[in-house]
């Protein structure tokens, strides 16, 4: 627990001891499971603005996903009852912290149950659009971060499913030339929609709020961490259907070319931004040998400037929606309505297999 620096600070460390000290009685005399996870998820989301869950709480919860489905589904509710039921920034945040570590490093049948849940689905299935916590100017600040995030893990969720994977995911690999030639096989059309969504999951991503002012350093950091690791997931799997791409140029349809540029359009609108969220060492070849396709792809598909400019006026007469980069192909991109469940197409998610460039290392 950081120092206590105010009456709502002790408050919370009150309450994180009474829930905690409640669960663990509980836990003594129940070899529940559910109460299991429950005691690990209020232990890796306290009050506390100063740290990030703990590593040895989300191994217990990640290791839900080792087990039945019920047990999964067990952990998942845990979270979720947390998140939908705290009105502490903190607690919000490490709580989308959490759903992100599952996004990222569960396994499968863990990250099906996040994806489903709840049954009712909904565009704003995390229920955080509206979350303001004014006990201080911190936990002001903290609010915006909440907000942004529980919508940037919906973008997050929605792009995996038009994928038929989780973004960033660890947890399947497949060998870099079966996934190119599961590529390689999708249609114009199909390649055209994921790079949408994954265009649409960075600009998601350039919206994050600036570093907090008043502390919670830690938590944001956390989080920017986490969403740079997408970032270099995202440009690693544009960069695929961006080489596919380029070598289907010849056969492009004029109504195809025309939205890939303003997919490269969009893209492009984001460089900046991403460049000051993915700062540091972060394999900067990789990234620049990316945005060197971008480039290239660009002017391949546009003859150079001539017929780059006139496909850039056609677009206005084309059918644009949202910041006028898109044309109608979209206009029935996935929007996940508040009947319909979030959930994934198993037998792709498991057949086809992702290819996992590291983060840490590699090359495109």
């Amino acid at each position: 627990m950081g120092r206590i620096t105010s009456f709502a600070d002790l408050m919370g460390m009150i309450k994180d001891k009474a829930s905690q000290s409640k669960a663990a009685l509980v836990s003594s005399n129940t070899k529940s499971k559910t109460i299991s996870f429950h005691l690990s998820v209020l232990r890796a989301t306290t009050h506390d603005p100063s740290t990030p869950p703990g590593n040895r709480h989300l191994a217990v919860l990640l290791s839900a996903g080792t087990g039945s489905r019920a047990t999964a589904a067990s952990a998942v509710e845990s979270i979720m009852e947390r998140l939908h039921t705290t009105g502490d920034a903190c607690v919000a945040l490490k709580s989308l912290i959490i759903i992100h570590h599952i996004v990222k490093h569960g396994r499968f049948i863990l990250q099906d149950q996040l994806s489903v849940f709840p049954a009712s689905g909904g565009r704003n299935y995390l229920k955080l659009s509206g979350f303001r916590d004014e006990k201080s100017p911190l936990m002001w600040e903290l609010s915006s971060w909440v907000r942004w995030y529980a919508l940037y893990l919906e973008h997050l969720l929605s792009t995996s499913r038009i994928m038929g994977f989780f973004i960033s995911s660890t947890s399947s690999t497949i060998h870099k030339e079966e996934y190119e030639e599961m590529v390689s096989s999708l249609t114009n059309s199909d390649l055209l929609r994921e790079i949408d969504a994954l265009v649409g999951l960075l600009e998601e991503a350039c919206k994050i709020p600036d570093l907090p002012f008043s502390g919670g350093k830690s938590l944001a950091d956390k989080i920017t961490h986490l969403v740079g690791e997408d970032y270099v997931s995202s440009i690693n799997e544009l960069y695929t259907r961006f080489k596919e791409f380029k070598e289907r140029s010849n056969t492009l349809s004029f109504g195809d070319t025309i939205e890939l540029v303003c997919a490269l359009k969009r893209l492009e609108s984001c460089k900046e931004r991403l460049s000051e969220i993915c700062h540091g060492n972060w394999k900067r070849g990789w990234i620049d040998g990316f945005w060197g396709l971008v480039l290239e792809v660009k002017g391949i598909i546009g003859n150079l400037e001539d017929n780059y400019g006139q496909i850039e006026k056609s677009i206005v007469g084309f059918g644009t929606r949202e910041k006028g980069y898109e044309s109608a192909r979209f206009t029935d991109r996935l929007t996940i309505g508040y009947g319909d469940a979030v959930r994934f197409s198993s037998g792709r998610f498991l057949n086809v297999d992702r290819f996992n460039f590291p983060v840490s290392g590699g090359r495109l």
